[in-house]
């Protein structure tokens, strides 16, 4: 028997929100304290870093956005709710964190060709520190909520922010090389690194919501959980549970699944047992919709 324990009710929107809340209340305070500190030190490096954090900001508005429309019911044009906005959010995020990664890269070029001496470091590099434990906390805490809800939004902003957390830290190791050294042009290096590095987290999520777009199955381990709680609803060997398929769209999560029973059986016990079905595949995965097709055996 599996051991694979049942996930959790869905949360509502209005609890997951706050997550969002608190994402754009530490955007605003991290874009300030960068943007102090890249004109106090003149540094590529933390320009590009706030240039990123910019990026959260306005991610964050997007996925605030997505997760009250994705949690929207079903109506007259939408027969299946609204659940796939938030791959279109973490698409939306993906993009920008690409093209802040592209913005940041033609900074660290054009800083190579012109290098520029940075000021003030000691009072930057604070600043930056401080927004960056910001970033970390919040991260920690939308990733984690993200994986316990199934919501790839409050997921992928948290992504996004430990991705501006490692951006903080690999700037703040160049400023204070080049601070030691006296060595300004690795302060355009690492931005460049800092861009490159990125891109790779941007295109991640475009894939993953491509992926969630297109309509992918739900994990393993769930669909094994829907069949191990379709074992034990009959023990009449001429009933069938056959082509299962699954598939999930955002945090909704949707089940399809044929029932043979003899052809003998009347309407209404056939009903019986397809309701069945539904109820205890509700119990294994709350909050699933599923669908039972009855069909009579030859």
């Amino acid at each position: 028997m599996s051991t694979t324990p049942a996930p959790a009710e869905p949360a509502d929107h209005r609890f997951l929100e706050r997550f969002l809340w608190l994402s754009l209340a530490t955007a605003v305070a991290t874009v300030v304290l960068k943007a102090i500190a890249a004109v106090l030190t003149n540094s590529v490096g933390l320009w590009s870093d706030a240039l990123e954090s910019t990026v959260n900001l306005l991610a964050a508005g997007v996925a605030l956005w997505a997760m009250r429309l994705s949690a929207k019911p079903a109506d007259h044009n939408h027969d299946f709710g609204h659940g796939k906005a938030e791959y279109l959010s973490a698409a939306v995020e993906g993009t920008l964190i690409v093209v802040a990664a592209v913005a940041i890269i033609t900074g660290a070029v054009n800083r190579f060709i012109h290098p520029v001496p940075l000021e003030s470091i000691g009072i930057g590099a604070l600043l930056a520190a401080l927004a960056s434990v910001g970033n970390l906390v919040t991260g920690l805490i939308l990733i984690r909520a993200g994986r316990r809800h199934r919501s790839i939004t409050l997921e992928a902003d948290g992504k996004h922010l430990m991705t501006d957390v490692w951006t903080s830290v690999g700037v703040l190791a160049g400023i204070a090389v080049v601070g030691l050294t006296h060595l300004i042009w690795l302060d355009p290096l690492i931005a460049l690194a800092v861009g490159v590095n990125i891109v790779f987290t941007g295109v991640g999520l475009i894939r993953r919501s491509v992926v969630g777009l297109l309509d992918a199955t739900l994990p393993p381990e769930e669909v094994a959980i829907i069949q191990q709680a379709l074992v034990p609803l009959t023990d009449d060997p001429r009933v069938h549970l056959t082509d299962l398929r699954t598939r999930e769209s955002g945090r909704q999560r949707f089940v399809q699944a044929t029932l043979t029973v003899p052809g003998e059986w009347t309407v209404s016990r056939s009903h019986d047992l397809a309701d069945r079905v539904e109820e205890e595949v509700g119990r294994a995965l709350p909050g699933t919709v599923t669908f039972v097709h009855v069909e009579p055996t030859d």
